[in-house]
């Protein structure tokens, strides 16, 4: 068994492409029509046929509360991995990124919390 997708809820799905795709740098892999929304996902230009990160939503009534929750709390709703976390963050903040935790060493690893612009906090982690 291997993990083929997972979710990030968004509350604009067009405005979550852009940002997952102009300002971190994944690539559309999916953008299907149905119905309101569409089934749109984006993976990593570095794994074009890895993991798909699903562009999911938040249209159920309990996504926005909980998204609300993990914001309130500055829990990210999920993490992604870098090379060089100082330098993505440079990079991503030249593109309007908002860093809601500059870059801090956690013992091993070096985190930083981003902005996603769709009611999530983003954890960017790595050397």
């Amino acid at each position: 068994m291997k993990i083929a997708m997972t979710s990030v809820y968004v509350d604009d799905q067009e405005k979550a492409l852009r940002f997952y795709t102009d300002v971190l740098g994944f690539v559309a892999r999916n953008d299907v029509p149905m119905g309101q929304y569409r089934w749109l996902t984006v993976v990593s230009a570095e794994d074009p046929q890895g993991v798909e990160l699903v562009l999911e939503p938040d249209a159920h009534p309990a996504a926005r509360p909980f998204k609300q929750a993990l914001v309130a709390d500055g829990i990210p709703f999920t993490a992604f991995a870098v090379a060089d976390v100082r330098a993505e963050v440079e990079r991503i903040r030249g593109l309007g990124a908002v860093i809601t935790q500059e870059p801090m060493d956690m013992g091993p690893v070096t985190t930083a919390v981003v902005d996603d612009t769709c009611g999530n906090l983003i954890m960017i982690t790595g050397s």
